[in-house]
């Protein structure tokens, strides 16, 4: 018996005698459940929630925690295990492998594709179940996103409907995150489709937390340049942009109005309210995990590209006059 439940190499053991041995030590209690059975399915009952982020970057980040919430319902429900791990993309060549070879992850759910993550095809050669929360253009790896490009129009169309035509941007991440150049594009659309040019003196890059929301922002201020309106495509980025307007002595929305981008949990609450892209995070874990878990167990994908919407949250940070429960729903 000690042959099988330890895997001990070179011990000559056909795959029925060794369901038969685990099976008796189940029932004898020779060894715990959930590793026998890892034995018997020869896998080890973890999935992985990987983000591509710098050291620092998710010590606050709000939405992770909705997501997890999302993932832990689905993963405990399902008997499984989640490994949460964050891959420095700087280092990701081989990160991803290592990952599942070393930790003995049966599948990736991957949140914030990169253009140039490479490693992401040597996870689909080594025939790796992954899924990605987030979009990867040219990619048949399944997905479950929202619109980002879609969203942020709508944002920016909201300070356009307002009066406003002078427009910052200050974005959630570098462009070579997907979600980050989607919600750029949005930004550019939404202006372009009123005439009004597209001014990079006007756009700034976040780096998914408050600091480089609120460095960035001082870099507008202190330029100079006339606006009169910003969309930040990140509600954590949004707090630090907040922090510098007020210690420019300005006020929101009375001298800038602003829109954010997530709707997280504590955008509801700040001073004043921050009007917002409402992200299903809950819901987007929850279709990513359920998802994973049809591949590991080899049934098909109804569809492989999963789109979920997005809303539009009215409060005060953008001046409208309206209360906090009127939405808008964002064009798909």
């Amino acid at each position: 018996m000690s042959l099988v439940i330890n895997e001990v190499p070179g011990a000559q053991i056909s795959e029925e005698t060794r369901r038969r041995v685990v099976a008796a030590a189940l029932e004898l209690g020779y060894v715990p459940d959930a590793a026998a059975r890892a034995l018997v399915s020869r896998r080890s009952q973890i999935i992985g929630l990987v983000l591509a982020r710098r050291p620092g970057q998710v010590a606050t980040d709000g939405f992770l925690t909705q997501m997890l919430d999302g993932l832990l319902e689905i993963v405990h429900n399902s008997e499984l295990r989640l490994l949460f791990d964050i891959v420095d993309p700087e280092h990701q060549k081989k990160a991803y492998l290592e990952l599942v070879r070393a930790k003995h992850i049966d599948g990736i759910i991957l949140s914030g594709p990169r253009f140039d993550d490479e490693a992401l095809l040597a996870l689909e050669k080594d025939k790796v179940p992954v899924v990605l929360i987030g979009r990867l253009p040219g990619s048949d790896i399944p997905s479950v996103d929202i619109d980002n490009c879609s969203a942020a129009r709508t944002a920016v169309e909201h300070l356009i409907k307002l009066g406003h035509s002078r427009i910052a941007c200050i974005t959630n991440a570098s462009l070579s995150y997907t979600a980050a150049a989607d919600r750029l594009t949005g930004y550019r659309t939404a202006l372009e489709a009123v005439g009004i040019p597209y001014d990079q003196r006007l756009v700034r890059f976040g780096d998914f937390n408050v600091e480089s929301g609120y460095k960035q922002m001082h870099s507008l201020l202190n330029k100079k340049v006339r606006f009169t309106a910003i969309f930040v495509a990140s509600d954590e980025v949004a707090l630090g942009v907040k922090a510098a307007i007020r210690e420019h002595g300005l006020k929101i929305p009375q001298d800038i109005a602003m829109v954010g981008f997530d709707d997280l949990p504590i955008s509801a609450y700040v001073d004043p309210p921050l009007t917002t892209i409402s992200v299903p995070a809950v819901q987007l874990a929850r279709q990513a995990s359920a998802m994973l878990i049809k591949l590991l167990k080899n049934e098909e994908l109804p569809r492989r590209q999963l789109i979920l919407n997005s809303s539009l949250q009215i409060r005060m940070s953008c001046g409208a006059k309206l209360i906090d429960t009127n939405k808008v729903r964002t064009r798909q």
